[in-house]
């Protein structure tokens, strides 16, 4: 394969890893509470992935000089084998030091002693981890740089929220998002003055005993999910959603930025309505709902 066309892989290479990085940032940012050690995971298997192709790439060229071409690595991970290599490194070091010993001892009396110390020579292994460091920490900067220019998805689910919110004139009260978000803002709707612990084992009280309606959607013992339910600040999903809405008799409208804008659930309740806000990154610690109520507009509502 000629210089140019290694030169040409190589370059696609580097802007392989920038992509990447950058979409690993953009995943980073966006992975809530519940998917964050998912997407962890996933980002580590495509920095493998695309670390090993690009050996296997680098490996096939066949090198016909007996060049060393390296990989460019991956900016954030460990260069493979650098341990390694360091220790090839002390070990040469130290034969060389054993190998130039003996030369001061051989000379005659007669002769003067020459010094074996020659110029050091530049310690080509160094030159490529510094080169090999440098590049990578340019491609991250490169990465941050473009990651940065993308959109804000807090940002823009907050001012896709506000349009919502005021076309369908509903006004909103903030919830703590302490795991109870789900629970405190259904309570915030219902006639009666609740709190979290009270719609906590309704849900509950109810999924038992439906299990049948529930148990094919959980990863869990349902008893085991029950118990969370009850007596943990244990996050709810949709499937509590769906719980609470039956077991109160309402419907339930979900206002979200993503999607359809406004999701029911259990649309036969004829004992209200209920109106929760769903976010998914305006929130530092996930997923999060408010309570929200419709509020007088003029013309009608």
């Amino acid at each position: 394969m000629s210089e140019a066309n290694r030169e040409e892989m190589l370059a696609r290479h580097r802007k392989e890893i920038r992509e990447l990085t950058a979409r690993i940032i953009q995943k980073k940012k966006n992975a809530t509470k519940k998917t964050r050690r998912g997407i962890n995971s996933e980002c580590e298997s495509l920095e493998h992935e695309l670390k090993d192709r690009h050996s296997r790439e680098i490996a096939a060229l066949g090198n016909p000089n007996g060049e060393f071409i390296e990989a460019p690595e991956v900016p954030e991970s460990k260069p493979q084998g650098q341990g390694k290599e360091e220790d090839t490194e002390e070990l040469e070091e130290k034969s060389n030091t054993i190998t130039d010993t003996p030369t001061n001892t051989i000379a005659s009396e007669g002769t003067p002693q020459q010094s074996s110390v020659g110029p050091k020579k530049p310690n080509r292994q160094k030159a490529r981890l510094a080169r090999r460091a440098a590049e990578a920490a340019a491609l991250s900067a490169e990465a941050e740089a473009e990651a940065s220019a993308l959109p804000n998805p807090r940002q823009a689910e907050m001012a896709a929220m506000q349009t919502l919110l005021r076309n369908l004139h509903l006004g909103e009260k903030e919830i703590a998002p302490d795991g109870h978000c789900l629970y405190s803002a259904f309570a915030d709707q219902l006639p009666m003055p609740s709190d979290y612990k009270t719609t906590r084992e309704k849900c509950a009280e109810y999924m038992l005993a439906h299990r049948d309606e529930f148990e094919p959607f959980l990863e869990e013992p349902i008893e085991e999910h029950v118990r969370k339910v009850r007596e943990t600040a244990e996050w709810g999903g949709q499937a509590e959603v769906l719980a609470l809405a039956k077991a109160f008799g309402v419907v339930v409208n979900i206002v979200q930025a993503e999607g359809r804008g406004v999701e029911k659930m259990n649309e036969g309740g004829a004992e209200g309505e209920v109106w929760l806000g769903y976010y998914r990154h305006s929130f530092g610690l996930g997923e999060h709902y408010n309570s929200l109520k419709k509020v007088g507009a003029k013309g009608g509502s």
